[in-house]
């Protein structure tokens, strides 16, 4: 299981560079962030119990804060 968050930090890594490449600064430090809690995450190694406690945990936190984002806070079209 340590073993898919390093593969989600990879993917998130990937995902930071091409979000600097397009000039989406916040973006790509977001996925930076999360970049390296996967990383950590994945040279911790819990048990595969822990692991899936803390993926439920992270959706959940991300999902609310996307949705909250998406809901109050973006203004659509405004980045052009």
């Amino acid at each position: 299981m340590n073993n898919m968050y390093k593969v989600m930090g990879f993917w998130t890594g990937i995902f930071a560079v091409m979000f600097h490449l397009g000039d989406m600064t916040e973006a790509s430090l977001l996925m930076l962030a999360n970049t390296g809690l996967f990383l950590l995450l994945g040279f911790l190694n819990l048990t595969e119990r822990m692991y899936i406690y803390i993926f439920g945990a992270y959706l959940t936190i991300f999902f609310a804060g996307f949705t909250y984002y998406t809901t109050f806070i973006h203004v659509p079209g405004a980045g052009h």
